[in-house]
């Protein structure tokens, strides 16, 4: 009984963290924020630190992630992300 409890949650969590569910506010910067933040952790990031952060907060995580965690985030990129992040997502 425990196995087939475990194996249905194996075989369950890929769809718990399904992509598709993760919709980002529309605005400016958005692809932008979608094609660089995307490729290294799932969207709902976003959402959840939104009650956290403020622009500076923002600039600061954005400049982490490339800095600190090698986040391939072009620099001419960077400030469409930091502005769509604190217009659409600052607290």
């Amino acid at each position: 009984m425990k196995r087939m409890l475990l194996l249905g949650l194996i075989l369950t969590a890929p769809t718990l963290a399904d992509e598709s569910e993760v919709k980002l506010k529309d605005g400016e910067g958005k692809y932008i924020v979608e094609a660089n933040c995307s490729m290294c952790h799932s969207l709902d990031y976003i959402q959840i630190n939104s009650i956290f952060l403020d622009r500076k907060g923002w600039e600061g995580s954005v400049n982490k992630m490339i800095k600190v965690m090698g986040a391939p985030v072009p620099g001419d990129d960077v400030p469409a992300i930091v502005n769509y992040l604190s217009r659409n997502y600052g607290k």
